[in-house]
């Protein structure tokens, strides 16, 4: 395997009934018979990435991918200012995953992703740990209120021209509390029925996300913008709605409870110059979970480099080998 392998093509692909009115896209490539591996996409709201599964040896493993509810290829999609959000939490994607790995009938899977997916992945293993066998993060986050104040407000240190527009996106009367008070005001741009305005909204937050991986060395400009104007908008909404309620998470509770993962291998693949995820939080969960292996890529920031790239087929590559 490379860094240059091209994305893995399905063989496989549906839509499954979660309830709640969702039905959630998967697809799946590779070796029929290989070793099980989902993909776990970030935003939360980006869609899935295909382009993970070239970090993926077809002929060893079974890859999974889906699109997390209300992005991508699930229905019904967030862009719709009608689509009911109230049941679209951090808890219902866990089900969901549960669900998946039932639906095609898989015991225990190798779970990777990054960004927000990070969150999704500890919070899934850390409930279902005997449904795990190895997990493998890049960009490590557990989404604590402290973590979404920090991308929201605290680095706009470095940014403060930059930080007064996204803040001045939202009416007056929400700029004046806390981050999740502005965040949540974007979540209602998001879904007004005015589609002037959740465009606007939408271009605010992700000029801002833009920003902030902006300075990364060997990083990717604009990785946020650079989608559909729908997908762009239901990823935006679907961030402010969970990083309004801090992912319906209690503060702290992924690094507090990471004890469960004993016993689960685990390499952590995080940049140093990671500006809107800093590093404390990888190193963090290293000490906190006995079995993971913690990388700082020097080179890197959130968006990656060919370094990080590097080092994400090592991981994968290893874990393939090894018997689960």
């Amino acid at each position: 395997m490379t860094e240059h392998s091209p994305p893995i093509e399905p063989y496989d692909e549906g839509l499954l009934d979660v309830g709640d009115g969702n039905h959630l896209a998967w697809a799946v490539g590779g070796n029929p018979d290989g070793k099980p591996l989902l993909i776990v996409h970030g935003g939360p709201g980006s869609g899935r990435s295909r382009g993970l599964s070239r970090y993926c040896d077809p002929a060893r493993y079974r890859v999974v991918l889906f699109d997390q509810r209300g992005c991508g290829q699930s229905t019904p999609h967030a862009s719709d200012p009608a689509t009911d959000m109230s049941v679209n939490t951090t808890d219902h994607l866990v089900a969901d995953m549960e669900r998946l790995r039932e639906h095609l009938g898989i015991d225990r899977w190798l779970l990777f992703g990054g960004s927000w997916g990070s969150t999704l992945i500890l919070a899934y293993a850390e409930r279902h740990p005997s449904r795990v066998s190895e997990i493998v993060i890049t960009g490590v986050t557990t989404t604590r209120r402290s973590e979404i104040d920090w991308l929201y407000r605290g680095v706009g240190r470095l940014f403060p021209q930059e930080w007064e527009r996204f803040r001045d996106g939202v009416p007056e009367a929400a700029r004046g509390g806390g981050v999740p008070e502005l965040l949540a005001a974007y979540a209602r741009l998001t879904a007004d029925p005015d589609p002037t305005v959740r465009s606007r909204a939408a271009h605010d937050w992700i000029t801002w996300e833009d920003t902030v991986i902006s300075r990364e060395p060997n990083g990717t400009p604009n990785a946020y913008s650079n989608r559909a104007s729908d997908d762009l908008l239901a990823f935006v909404r679907i961030c402010a709605h969970y990083f309004s309620h801090g992912a319906w998470l209690a503060e702290g509770v992924l690094l507090r409870e990471a004890g469960r993962l004993a016993g689960i291998p685990g390499v952590l693949i995080h940049g140093r110059h990671d500006l809107g995820s800093p590093l404390d939080t990888a190193w963090e969960l290293a000490r906190n979970w006995p079995d993971a292996e913690l990388i700082v890529v020097e080179d890197s920031g959130h968006t990656g480099s060919a370094t990080m790239r590097t080092d994400l087929h090592r991981a994968l590559d290893r874990f393939a080998a090894r018997e689960s």
